[in-house]
């Protein structure tokens, strides 16, 4: 399912507007992804938490030539699956 199927969706199950629940759509995911940034974690209970994690520096090796560089320190976002989630998958 991509953006497109989720506002679909959403739209024929609520009675709202497409580009209403598209709207809501990019608030929600522009809000999870300012929060991030700043380093704050999102959590809805339920369903999961949005947080980021440090990824240490290593040393890596490039496929193609063999050599070896350094890949710096990084910050990642992660997701966790909250329990009523991995209970509606399983």
């Amino acid at each position: 399912m991509n953006k497109t199927d989720l506002v679909n969706n959403i739209s024929e199950k609520s009675g709202l507007a497409k580009k209403d629940v598209e709207a809501v759509i990019n608030g929600v995911l522009g809000e999870i992804t300012d929060a991030l940034a700043q380093g704050d974690k999102v959590q809805l209970i339920g369903f999961g938490t949005f947080e980021t994690r440090k990824r240490s520096g290593r040393t890596g090796r490039n496929p193609q030539t063999g050599t070896t560089i350094e890949i710096p320190e990084s910050t990642v976002p992660a997701f966790k699956a909250g329990n009523k989630l991995k209970e509606a998958v399983n």
